[in-house]
């Protein structure tokens, strides 16, 4: 598969539109700010409290990114896009998504609604814009087909949970020596397997790496519980509960030497670092992990959906055809 493109002539001033707005998801808000900065006043109305809260905890010096700058906003309610546009300091509000062709640089889908993504994506793929895809990239194998094929023929498309950059996990991402031989981890996130369960599965895919062999979901809609094996040998239960706020990124690792815990806290390190990924494949051509580890993410969870549907029976990743 292609992992390269060009990198953008005018990288030095890099021109973003953030498209769409769903339900549940403040990210066009948040992931704004980060590039622009933001009004603390019309912030302060966001629906979302915890993003005023995250973000006026950081120092407006280093708050930013440098070099690019979110120019354009279209969401799914325009009167969305009217206040995200005056909280995160957005010059241009467009009427329909596909007006940001040939003003951008780049474009960010900021929705995490799997089943939606090649339709908001398709006419920026189209036109050759580099797109970033919130998580998850898809939520069947039908659009994750469009995309790999999409990946395949070079277009510069990138997706990844902000909990694959998680400060409070890279210790172990670095290293697991001092636990011996990991056999069992378990990690935990609220709210839907379609939607959130990509942010448990990234947050402990970079630790064991690539190699999942086959998903097993005993639970139900509102609470999944999702076995999986690995061919390192460790089992790993990835649980998603609706209401279960309170345990969101929730890592155990145990292992036959010692054991590790930790819980993501610090979501503005996540996602700006997140960003800054996307950034730098934009101005390297160079993506800052291979297409190939998205793909077996978008297979482990298709294949806690079709478990769940199917009465918890055991899937196989290669059964999931991308």
């Amino acid at each position: 598969m292609s992992e390269k493109i060009s990198p953008l002539v005018n990288s030095a001033d890099i021109k973003i539109a953030m498209l769409g707005m769903v339900d549940g998801n403040g990210h066009p808000y948040s992931w704004s700010a980060i590039f622009n900065g933001y009004d603390s006043d019309e912030m302060a109305k966001c629906p979302y409290p915890a993003i005023p809260g995250y973000l006026n905890k950081e120092p407006k010096e280093t708050l930013r990114i440098p070099g690019a700058q979110v120019t354009h906003i279209w969401t799914d309610d325009p009167a969305d896009a009217q206040h995200v546009a005056k909280a995160s300091l957005i010059p241009n509000v467009v009427t329909n998504p596909e007006d940001v062709i040939g003003e951008v640089d780049a474009v960010i889908i900021a929705t995490d609604k799997g089943d939606e993504h090649v339709d908001r994506c398709r006419s920026f793929v189209e036109a050759g814009l580099p797109v970033f895809v919130d998580k998850p990239l898809v939520d069947n194998e039908k659009d994750l087909r469009i995309f790999s094929k999409w990946v395949e023929e070079g277009k510069p498309v990138m997706s990844s949970s902000c909990m694959r950059y998680c400060k409070e996990f890279i210790p172990f991402r670095i290293s697991v020596n001092g636990l011996g031989t990991v056999r069992f981890a378990s990690i935990t996130t609220p709210k839907s397997w379609e939607r959130y369960g990509i942010h448990a599965l990234e947050g402990i895919y970079p630790i064991f790496g690539p190699g999942f062999i086959s998903a097993r979901n005993t639970g139900t809609k509102d609470r999944n519980v999702v076995h999986y094996k690995h061919r390192s040998g460790a089992d790993i239960v990835v649980v998603a509960t609706d209401d279960m706020y309170g345990s969101f990124g929730v890592l155990e690792l145990c292992g036959t030497d010692g054991h590790a815990w930790a819980a993501m806290n610090d979501t503005f390190f996540a996602f700006k670092t997140q960003l800054e990924a996307f950034m730098l494949y934009l101005k390297t051509g160079i993506r800052t992990f291979p297409y190939s580890e998205t793909e077996e993410l978008m297979k482990m969870l298709i294949a806690g959906i079709i478990s769940r549907n199917e009465g918890g029976r055991e899937v196989k990743i290669e059964e999931i055809k991308a």
